[in-house]
């Protein structure tokens, strides 16, 4: 079984074997998930927009199983420090989410700096799902490893992908 979570492509849920779920991400938060037995998986392109409109728990109800048995992994991002937004951004989290403020520190006027991981946890917490475990690294600080579109302007990606393999 393969779904695609939404229309926007930015998730997918499999339970067949020798099959890739892949995300393209340039800023945004990849989350790969899978069931603790290894017969469901998932990934999710997580940035802001996907979050707020709840990609992670369309993500998480996909893949059909207790969502206390789904690990999820973050991979690279930018982080808390780089990503600075509008007010618009914080507003689309706050609004129906208000411990969702703490994920959000004023910068320069009408200007907030956002965490993208925290957010997501937040997300996956709310989804029921409690082993979280990566992230922590900037795209946007960190070119020696990592493309940012914040920081190159250029549309380069970088992918992320999970599968299982071998029959369940």
């Amino acid at each position: 079984m393969r779904v695609r979570v939404d229309d926007q492509r930015d998730a997918a849920v499999t339970r067949e074997a020798n099959v890739v779920l892949a995300v393209r991400a340039d800023d945004c938060l990849p989350v790969l998930l899978s069931t603790q037995d290894g017969t469901a998986i998932g990934i999710a392109h997580a940035g802001w927009r996907g979050l707020a409109a709840g990609v992670l728990e369309n993500t998480v109800a996909a893949m059909a199983c207790a969502p206390s048995t789904i690990l999820a992994w973050f991979g690279p991002a930018i982080g808390r420090a780089a990503f600075e937004v509008g007010a618009d951004v914080r507003d689309a989290f706050v609004t129906t989410d208000a411990g969702a403020a703490s994920a959000f520190t004023a910068g320069r006027p009408d200007k907030w700096f956002a965490d993208l991981e925290q957010l997501a946890r937040r997300r996956l917490a709310k989804a029921g799902v409690p082993h979280v475990a990566g992230g922590g690294l900037c795209t946007l600080s960190d070119p020696a490893r990592f493309f940012s579109f914040r920081r190159d302007r250029s549309r380069g990606r970088m992918g992320a992908f999970v599968w299982r393999t071998g029959p369940r």
